[in-house]
């Protein structure tokens, strides 16, 4: 009998179909694994699921910024195929816009040239500082999507690479984030333009390790790009990929228990019923998984280290449609007319609801006629927001108006005014619709203490067969390294199943 055909004899569970899991699924599959992936809500997709209105609106729920196209690529490219064969990228231009106090407004061109122009109009003698600052984020990028974020974090010796112990000195992996970007420039708006992709998808600046500046190469050097239809277009692909290769996906079907014997988990219960696995990759929230699907006994982790660690942000989101066309707004416009120190310390500190918070609108009608009707658009306003927080209407409310009283005086609209469609989300849904710890939205902060092998472990220790993928394990928060863990995750239960 060959590998390939007792392989196809082993059932293999993933919980959770948000990117990790599909991610994972497509990989085993791949391997001639027979691969079911349980998902507890009506759509797949996690976090980038996507709403439809009976009034002709889509909105993203979640994922909006389309970074780092090369690593979607890799994942189709690993099953024969390409990013183009699903759906069409855009890249966007201006890739963003920032609106700072007194209503200025900096439009961050696609062009790197004119980038550069932007920043030396800025402050004199940054065009060049931008250059140099890039060239060493380009090298942090090329290590760390090419080689870091692809180890399991299982074991420093993953770290005794000869191209890795060379760079670690310039990967700045225990340098601050916001003391490296001031050493390169002074104006403020320059270096909250900087320090923003840290902000909305980790920690504070000064506890990012300034390794991250490979997020600065991505976003202003690659670009940033639009899948036309919207994120919910990139799930659907990646579905695709893995039902072709054998996987079935189980949608309104909660996981509700893991039967562990030995150092086996032997089946797996859901609301449809019990059924024996040879394997488990968990892509839902770790937490939950180990408090709610696990005896004390199999954990990893007990509450008081889950309590201990530093959580990314959660957020309050509003879906609007709105029944007329809206001036000065760009596909993605962050507001930061408003102290970012200020909110980043109501965020990570003092765990509060925010003073004069920061906002973001992503607005992809402007880019897509398909997700709003014509003459209408398509907003979804993120404002980051500590976890843990109580979240009733009345709070929601409050800062909707409070954001909208900024976002009508920038655009000159009277947005509320032509709404038909209002949608809110916040801590409580989060935790509601994917059991996440605290109502966090992204996953663990990008701290030096939770980088690499001081994550949560992909491996459960007690139990040879359960791995775990998604944004609270490695490579950490976000589309790209979510797409990633699930493949490490995947390729570790093969080493596993192939003793």
């Amino acid at each position: 009998m060959s590998v390939h055909q007792i392989k196809e004899g082993l059932e293999i569970a993933v919980i959770g179909s948000g990117f990790a899991g599909i991610s994972a699924a497509a990989y085993l599959a791949k391997q001639g694994y027979s691969v079911d992936v349980y998902e507890k809500n009506t759509d797949i997709g996690g976090r980038a699921r996507q709403l439809s209105t009976d009034n002709g609106y889509v909105f993203d729920m979640g994922p909006s910024w389309y970074w780092m196209p090369e690593v979607f690529e890799k994942f189709f490219n690993d099953f024969g195929c390409k990013a183009s064969d699903f759906y069409e990228l855009q890249l966007l231009d201006p890739g963003f816009s920032v609106v700072f106090r007194n209503d200025e407004v900096l439009n961050i061109p696609a062009n790197f040239e004119e980038l550069c122009q932007l920043f030396e109009s800025i402050e004199s003698g940054s065009a060049a500082k931008l250059r140099s600052f890039l060239t060493e984020a380009e090298y942090k990028y090329q290590i760390g999507i090419g080689k870091l974020v692809y180890k399991p974090g299982l074991s420093l010796l993953e770290f005794a690479d000869a191209d890795l112990a060379k760079g670690l000195f310039k990967l700045q992996v225990f340098t601050s984030f916001s003391s490296h970007v001031k050493k390169y420039f002074k104006d403020p708006r320059l270096i909250a333009l900087m320090e923003f992709p840290v902000l909305f998808l980790g920690a504070m600046p000064e506890d990012t390790p300034a390794l991250y500046s490979l997020m600065n190469y991505a976003g202003l050097k690659l670009g940033t790009w639009y899948p036309k239809g919207g994120f919910g277009k990139v799930i659907q692909a990646m579905k695709d990929v893995a039902e072709k290769q054998g996987a079935k996906f189980h949608t309104d079907t909660a996981v509700t228990a893991l039967d562990v014997q030995g150092k086996y988990i032997v089946n797996l219960t859901s609301t449809k019923g019990t059924k024996d696995y040879d394997g488990v990759i968990a892509a839902a929230d770790y937490h939950h998984v180990e408090e709610k699907l696990l005896d004390q006994t199999y954990r990893n982790y007990t509450e008081k280290y889950w309590n201990n660690r530093v959580l990314a942000p959660s957020c309050l989101i509003f879906y609007l449609g709105v029944k007329t066309k809206i001036n000065r707004l760009k596909h993605h416009t962050l507001f930061f007319d408003e102290d970012l120190k200020q909110h980043s310390q109501e965020i990570y500190k003092e765990a509060k609801w925010p003073a004069k918070p920061l906002f973001y609108v992503c607005c992809p009608s402007i880019t897509d006629s398909s997700v709003a009707p014509e003459g209408h658009e398509n907003l979804f306003i993120l404002m980051p927001l500590a976890p843990d927080l109580e979240d009733p209407e009345s709070i929601r409310e409050t800062y909707f108006n409070l954001i909208m009283d900024r976002l009508e005086a920038h655009t000159g609209s009277p947005i509320r005014e032509q709404l038909d469609y209002k949608k809110s989300y916040c801590v409580s849904d989060f935790i509601a619709d994917y059991n996440s710890y605290k109502g966090n939205a992204y996953g663990l902060a990008n701290t030096l203490m939770q980088t690499a092998t001081l994550k949560p472990s992909l491996k459960n220790k007690k139990i040879d067969n359960l791995f775990y993928a998604g944004q609270l394990t490695v490579p950490g928060p976000g589309v790209p390294p979510s797409i990633i863990s699930g493949n490490i995750a995947a390729q570790q239960l093969i080493k596993h199943l192939n003793k």
